[in-house]
């Protein structure tokens, strides 16, 4: 059988994308690994009715959802390979499955490098976060730190601010503020540390104290680190689809690629703002530039 779509990605845009396939009619097989970028975080938030979910339990009622819908089919497998032969695309799983397909959604999402510093994974997902929109709330008035290498750090500083102006920012090292942007955070009380940090110090998860290598220690009670992102998959690349400055694949405004028959949604196409509900609409758009085109074609 020559399946309508397939849509690579359980992740918010993934699900959503097989949900209006679902209700399109269009026979939809979605291919998840399980392993989900969020997978490190207890809630997700700012998407409105389930705002504060665990995301293993948004994920579970996702698919439960799913399962009313005949036409779509879950397979937990991760798709290694898909080539273009004319109008059909043929997509291979690690365990040798080999489907076919018109359409092919890309909801792979991105993955993150954090920087390279002592422990922050045990804090990453608990107490140190990416998106302040997310995971500001909760971290609103304490002492917050501002984790970036990259010129990317005063723009976080500057977001993160909103929520609590009890703040520094980090560069580990790194000479990424201008003159300029150091005059600004200092009017603002935002003290700054070039200097590498050692280890982040805590226990549980939580943070209390960021420790220097020239022997400064400061408490703080949580922060934001700006990591750098690369595509989860290279399957976009392969089949040709363009990126843009910021490494995500360039797409119209109903997830159309440059390569005819490829769709991308989520972080896969939208670097920032990397929130739930963005990425669950896009996969929502997408899902609707793949029922437009079959319908086209069947006319």
């Amino acid at each position: 059988m020559i399946l309508d779509c397939a849509v690579i990605g359980g992740g918010p845009a993934g699900l959503n994308a097989s949900l209006v396939l679902g209700r399109s009619r269009r026979n939809t097989v979605l291919f998840d690994d399980d392993k989900p970028r969020n997978s490190v975080t207890n809630e997700s938030h700012g998407f409105i009715t389930r705002d504060g979910i665990n995301a293993t339990e948004l994920r579970r009622i996702a698919r439960e959802e799913l399962s009313k819908y005949p036409d779509v089919k879950i397979r937990k497998q991760r798709v290694i390979d898909v080539t273009k032969k004319g109008k059909l695309f043929t997509i291979g799983t690690e365990v040798g499955e080999v489907y076919k397909a018109k359409k092919v959604v890309l909801a792979t999402g991105l993955k993150e490098k954090l920087p390279d510093i002592n422990r922050i994974n045990h804090f990453y997902g608990t107490s140190i976060f990416s998106c302040p929109f997310c995971d500001g709330w909760e971290l609103k008035d304490r002492p917050l730190a501002v984790i970036a290498e990259n010129s990317r750090a005063f723009h976080m500083a500057k977001v993160v601010y909103n929520w609590s102006n009890d703040l520094i920012v980090c560069t580990n090292g790194s000479q990424s503020l201008s003159i300029n942007e150091k005059e600004i955070l200092k009017e603002k009380g935002i003290k700054i540390y070039e200097q590498k940090i050692s280890s982040l110090i805590g226990k549980n998860g939580y943070l209390k104290s960021i420790s220097f290598e020239e022997g400064t220690t400061i408490s703080r009670e949580g922060g934001f680190v700006v990591p750098e992102m690369e595509q989860g998959s290279s399957i976009g690349e392969v089949l040709g689809c363009k990126l843009n400055n910021q490494g995500a694949i360039n797409t119209d405004g109903i997830g159309r690629t440059n390569v005819e028959g490829v769709f991308a949604c989520g972080d896969t196409s939208i670097i920032a703002p990397s929130q739930l509900i963005i990425a669950a609409a896009e996969g929502s758009k997408a899902a609707i530039g793949v029922n437009a085109a079959l319908v086209e074609e069947t006319f």
